[in-house]
């Protein structure tokens, strides 16, 4: 009988140790206690107008990331590039394994054809040829996707290939890299690649297109493209997205939404592998669906009060020695400034630090920069607005001291 109760003791305490547990998971993915069931090893939900992680199940751990690799692809070949470019195909390109436009070394494209290959159909051999045109070669082509990467903070990305074919390289000094992101900053490369690119514009028209036909410029060959985003005609308001797949990586998905205001991006890794082509269409929407119902756009700004600075050896406004010189200081902002909307959810907290020296030294100039005021949103700094000098605070100098006395003289 002693036996029973310690054995009913013993199993009543590993189940609510096993159910903390899960609790505690549950609540470190999401950070709110509140589950979503995914199948994607790696998820990241993103705020696009602030890049603000809303959600993340494994969210930095780094992973293969297949086809949408194409993403910054597309982007910097519609940054470096020329839509009239010519592509000429050579015989590295087309000999690149399935999915592939299967065009012969030789043939001749636009561009701006290709793109719409790279994208709607996720060609790998068109992805190898935007590559070598943009780069020269396939590899100088992945040291300007590797450095565009480290530009937008995306430390934990490293690129080997422009199509995402599973690879891996070995650097001088014996470390082994993968061809490899992150679900956060997948996440932050399509909100580049959206929003923030100066050829953004042209990225959407191109991933929003749902067919496009091209012929090769000598007219030898005819190609059809189909968008395969399946999310397009069920999901309102999405914007773009990218898809992928590879033995290494699974299935992967990558998009962007936009609704009244509230920007929205996802990321999915290891979102399952044959037969499970599904999986990532239903986390796609948990995770939108969990974005859009738990988040609203809230005015966050106010006006910070903004004390003036004393300024070290400068002359005050009086001409008075033995007064402390100031300037005034302000944010410089128009009133249709005054504004700062971010995407919070219930209990969620808004806070503005001012930072500044404690006086600044003369000579000071009108619209100096003299420090900025943070504001930040559960300890993630959201803006930055800067903060100026209004007036000009002369430095205090033996010839100016001279004038004054020779002035009060003549007098």
């Amino acid at each position: 009988m002693k036996r029973l109760r310690k054995f009913v003791i013993y199993a009543f305490l590993t189940a609510a140790l096993i159910s903390f547990r899960t609790l505690s998971v549950l609540a470190q993915e999401n950070g709110s206690g509140q589950e979503i069931s995914l199948n994607a090893q790696s998820a990241v939900l993103m705020d696009g107008e602030t890049g603000r992680i809303l959600y993340e199940k494994n969210g930095d751990t780094v992973r293969p990331m297949a086809s949408t690799t194409k993403i910054m692809t597309c982007i910097l070949a519609l940054e470096y590039g020329n839509s009239d470019d010519v592509v000429t195909v050579s015989s590295y390109a087309a000999g690149q394994p399935k999915v592939h436009l299967g065009a012969a070394a030789g043939r001749r494209f636009y561009l701006r054809d290709l793109l719409y290959s790279l994208m709607l159909e996720s060609h790998n051999d068109t992805a190898v040829m935007i590559a070598e045109h943009i780069g020269g070669t396939a590899d100088m082509f992945a040291k300007l996707m590797n450095e565009k990467a480290v530009e937008l903070g995306c430390e934990n990305t490293y690129f080997i290939t422009p199509n995402g074919l599973d690879a891996s390289v070995t650097l001088e000094d014996g470390t082994e890299k993968l061809h490899s992101t992150t679900a956060a900053e997948l996440a932050a490369i399509m909100r580049y690649c959206v929003w923030e690119s100066p050829k953004s514009r042209e990225f959407l028209e191109i991933t929003r297109t749902q067919n496009h036909y091209f012929t090769d410029i000598d007219g030898k060959g005819s190609y059809s493209c189909v968008n395969h985003n399946a999310l397009f005609s069920s999901m309102e308001h999405l914007l773009s997205g990218k898809t992928g797949f590879t033995g290494g990586a699974g299935y992967s998905y990558v998009a962007a939404l936009e609704d009244e205001g509230r920007k929205y991006v996802i990321a999915l890794l290891g979102c399952g592998w044959p037969p499970h082509k599904t999986w990532k269409w239903s986390d796609a929407r948990k995770l939108l669906n969990y974005g859009t119902s738990h988040y609203e756009l809230k005015e966050i700004f106010q006006q910070p009060e903004l004390k003036p600075l004393a300024v070290e050896n400068g002359i005050a406004r009086s001409g008075d020695l033995a007064e402390t010189a100031v300037t005034n200081i302000t944010l410089n902002l128009k009133e249709e400034e005054k504004n700062l909307n971010v995407l919070m959810k219930e209990g969620e907290k808004a806070e503005a630090r001012v930072i500044l020296p404690d006086t600044l030294k003369a000579p000071v100039a009108a619209g100096t920069e003299v420090g900025r005021v943070d504001y930040f949103l559960e300890g993630m700094r959201v803006q930055s607005y800067p903060v100026y000098a209004e007036e000009t605070v002369e430095e205090l100098t033996p010839r100016w001291c001279l004038e004054q006395i020779l002035q009060r003289y003549l007098e």
